[in-house]
């Protein structure tokens, strides 16, 4: 089962979202928070793998909260639910350690997809407006804050990278590089796993902080 916690300052909005995910299956809500300092507690306590977390809360924004959870060790997975796209919040949130973010009107089984692709590790952002977000990104990306960072990974691997950050998927990317997408997901996990990145959505954060990608 994927255990999941449920961050918003509406109740209304957290009973519905227990009722939807719990008739998933495979899925059982083990908490509620109504802000961001109440999230981090539960988060500590009941150890979820998904936080499905709001950002705009009055008694503690979700940003801080998901700065918190996701420094502890084997943090869980923070899947920000908002109702703005191109955000301030979402760019923070994805900056501060989220994995993914899906927006409040998408389909009840795109949000059930969601956690579990976070469950399992794969990260996401709503695919409406992930090339969107991944052009605002370049846009407000920091300066690199090692150099030298990018030769950690080989030639190949920094293009794997590289074309992630560009909106690629797996398959996308095998066929740019006439490679198998087996072969893709292996350069990839390497990658990852050498920059300590937990998913695709924080390899791409890590690209643009670093400056892999030039902004175009």
């Amino acid at each position: 089962m994927i255990k999941v916690l449920l961050v918003d300052d509406q109740a209304v909005v957290r009973a519905g979202y227990r009722v939807l995910l719990e008739d998933a299956g495979d899925i059982e809500v083990v908490g509620e928070a109504s802000d961001g300092p109440a999230a981090v507690k539960a988060a500590e306590r009941l150890a979820p793998d998904v936080v499905c977390m709001d950002v705009r809360m009055p008694g503690g924004d979700g940003l801080a909260a998901t700065r918190a959870i996701t420094a502890e060790d084997e943090a869980p997975a923070i899947l920000v639910v908002t109702t703005f796209d191109l955000d301030e919040y979402v760019f923070g949130a994805l900056e501060a350690g989220a994995s993914g973010f899906i927006l409040k009107d998408c389909e009840p089984e795109d949000l059930i997809d969601a956690i579990r692709k976070l469950a399992a590790g794969e990260g996401l952002v709503d695919q409406a407006v992930t090339r969107r977000v991944i052009t605002e990104f370049a846009k407000r990306r920091k300066r690199a804050q090692d150099p030298e960072a990018a030769a950690v990974l080989t030639a190949r691997e920094g293009e794997i990278v590289l074309l992630l950050a560009r909106g690629m998927s797996n398959a996308e990317i095998a066929q740019e590089l006439f490679v198998e997408t087996s072969t893709v997901k292996s350069h990839l996990g390497r990658a990852m796993a050498k920059i300590g990145a937990r998913d695709r959505v924080q390899t791409v954060v890590w690209a643009y902080r670093n400056g892999l990608v030039e902004d175009r």
